[in-house]
């Protein structure tokens, strides 16, 4: 028996992936990094309002919900529709040595950048050592 597929399936597919659908816009970009006793995660937003994001952290999951929409009105004549319009989710799962309570947020120019202190507990730190006929020195951890 012979199967026949479409050709361009696969494509589009593929094309959903990396730009989603009118359903289900792509994923919200990332940068993410640690720099000294911050870590950072910086999205790449353009074009939304800052009243549509919202950030939240329960659990250590953290949530980042955006939305963009297209203008609208009776005046409002649609021309050409290519950027991804909807609400955006990403989820990113923090490690207990972030201390998410402290947890910072900036949106500037299309880029929302979230800087996380790196929790006390998790911070390097120097340990006394006892030996005997020695006295106590320090050595790093």
């Amino acid at each position: 028996m012979l199967m026949r597929t479409d050709p361009f399936r696969e494509i589009d597919r593929i094309a959903e992936q990396f730009f989603g659908t009118t359903a289900r816009p792509a994923v919200m970009h990332l940068d993410a990094y640690r720099d000294g006793d911050h870590f950072y995660a910086v999205f790449d937003l353009p074009g939304v309002d800052p009243d549509s994001i919202d950030c939240t952290v329960e659990r250590n999951v953290l949530t980042v919900r955006a939305e963009r929409r297209r203008p609208a009105g009776d005046s409002v004549e649609l021309v050409a529709a290519e950027r991804p319009m909807g609400t955006f989710t990403r989820q990113l799962f923090l490690g207990d040595t972030l201390d998410t309570d402290r947890l910072e947020a900036g949106y500037d120019n299309g880029v929302l950048t979230l800087r996380i202190p790196v929790a006390e507990q998790a911070k390097p730190r120097r340990v006394a050592i006892s030996a005997t006929g020695a006295g106590a020195r320090q050595i790093n951890a």
